[in-house]
């Protein structure tokens, strides 16, 4: 049996990140996918070292610094030394940072809102449980040593 769900889900992935990043820009909200997501974590919890960050998002850590190093240069977050840990950097949120997030939450449900159109609750549910489960596979893979 041929599959297409990779397919269907690089290229909802390539369609979503240009609408959102449109929306977010019709918005006044001027970052890229990778800083939105960056500012999601720490919008949760503030303060979080680059380690930390990528698991969180599942970005690779180098991709993270350079993520970062361009939202520093942006003024949306500020690094800081970890006073407990030398080595390890801290990365928090600025005042401006936390002036987006309610703007850049009215963006996420418009998004929500088309990737849902015409899905039941129990259809959305079930789609997202699916999803999960794909999720949890390729994290458990990502662990295993092969």
């Amino acid at each position: 049996m041929e599959t297409k769900g990779g397919f269907y889900i690089t290229q909802i992935k390539q369609l979503q990140d240009r609408i959102f990043e449109r929306l977010l820009l019709e918005n006044g909200i001027e970052i890229s996918g990778g800083q939105g997501r960056i500012l999601f974590i720490l919008w949760k919890t503030d303060h979080l070292t680059i380690s930390e960050i990528s698991e969180k998002t599942s970005l690779a850590k180098n991709t993270i610094s350079v993520v970062i190093n361009g939202m520093v240069n942006k003024g949306i977050v500020e690094r800081s030394i970890n006073p407990q840990n030398r080595r390890q950097t801290i990365v928090s949120l600025t005042e401006y940072a936390k002036s987006l997030q309610v703007k850049y939450e009215a963006v996420s449900q418009q998004m929500n809102a088309l990737f849902y159109h015409g899905f039941s609750d129990k259809e959305q549910k079930q789609f997202e449980d699916y999803l999960a489960r794909i999720l949890e596979t390729l994290i458990e893979n990502m662990h295993t040593d092969k």
